[in-house]
């Protein structure tokens, strides 16, 4: 399923070219179209990482040249072609098309020098992990088959508060770094669904709570430093990380992800709104997450 698309059009010896690329769930396509004949396609999953795409273009008047494509920001994508080494196009003129490559690379490198962390802090967390992937399915499954989203509400918001009973009288973690901030937020959400108890409002839960969250997140990012969430949030981490940076940077994806779920509850319908929150803000997660730990990072050395 397609998620959003990139088209980045262009003339090469007097022939149409255009490329585009693709984001679905699991994978980012580039193409390539010469007089609007696709003549290339290449693939790369989002689990093996972010790449640059190369192109070969060959025109059937026997013109030669490759293209390039890759992302310049988090959020864009340009290509550059070459003919005989020769610059002739740039969608972005200057912009750097390796900055996706380098993210990855940065990642890499923070995974290999902290893998024996990395695989501690999976023992340690992952049934936290699991606990909160199976309330995501609960919801959804919930939903589906009921067709009513407030019923599936209240049913992901008792059985969270039921994680936190059994908690007590289970050894494995199974509410992360965040308990005590865990469970008043659950609370406040069940709450939330049993006093409004109207479809929209289960829609626009994720929208009220999540700038409630992202406030909460700034202050102790710029405040306190990072010293609570940005703390509790680097036990996930493999690798030191700034925990103000990491906080203020939880904050803005927060925000950019409550205003995402405002304009598709907003714009959609409500089955795309179920299956939007469920699977596909993942990978805009995922690439927004990835920016942020580049960010918050810390360099070798540094001890702040």
């Amino acid at each position: 399923m397609k998620i959003w698309s990139y088209s980045r059009p262009f003339t090469f010896h007097g022939h149409s070219c255009e490329i585009k690329v693709t984001l679905t769930q699991s994978e980012t396509i580039s193409s390539l179209f010469i007089d609007n004949f696709l003549v290339d396609e290449q693939y790369i999953k989002y689990t093996d990482g972010i790449t640059i795409f190369v192109h070969p273009l060959r025109t059937p008047s026997g013109f030669e040249a490759k293209v390039e494509v890759g992302y310049f920001n988090w959020r864009n994508v340009g290509i550059a072609v070459t003919e005989n080494g020769r610059l002739v196009h740039e969608s972005h003129p200057g912009e750097d098309l390796s900055y996706g490559e380098a993210l990855m690379e940065d990642l890499y490198g923070m995974k290999e020098h902290a893998s024996e962390a990395g695989e501690s802090k999976w023992a340690q967390n992952k049934y936290s992990i699991y606990a909160d992937l199976g309330l995501a399915a609960l919801f959804f499954i919930v939903s589906k088959v009921t067709g009513d989203l407030v019923l599936a509400a209240i049913v992901g918001g008792v059985t969270g508060l039921g994680l936190i009973v059994l908690q007590r009288f289970v050894k494995a973690d199974l509410l992360g770094g965040f308990a005590v901030f865990g469970t008043i937020m659950l609370a406040i959400s069940t709450a939330f669904s049993l006093v409004l108890q109207d479809s929209y409002w289960v829609q626009m839960k994720s929208t009220a709570l999540g700038l409630f969250t992202a406030a909460l997140f700034m202050a102790d990012g710029l405040l306190r430093q990072g010293a609570y969430f940005g703390a509790r949030f680097e036990r996930y981490m493999p690798g030191p990380l700034h925990h103000n940076r990491l906080a203020i940077g939880m904050s803005i994806m927060g925000i950019v992800s409550a205003g995402g779920n405002y304009v598709v509850a907003e714009n959609f319908s409500e089955d795309f709104w179920l299956m939007y929150t469920t699977f596909l803000d993942f990978p805009i997660f995922m690439l927004s997450f990835l920016v942020i730990l580049r960010w918050a990072r810390k360099s070798e050395g540094a001890t702040a």
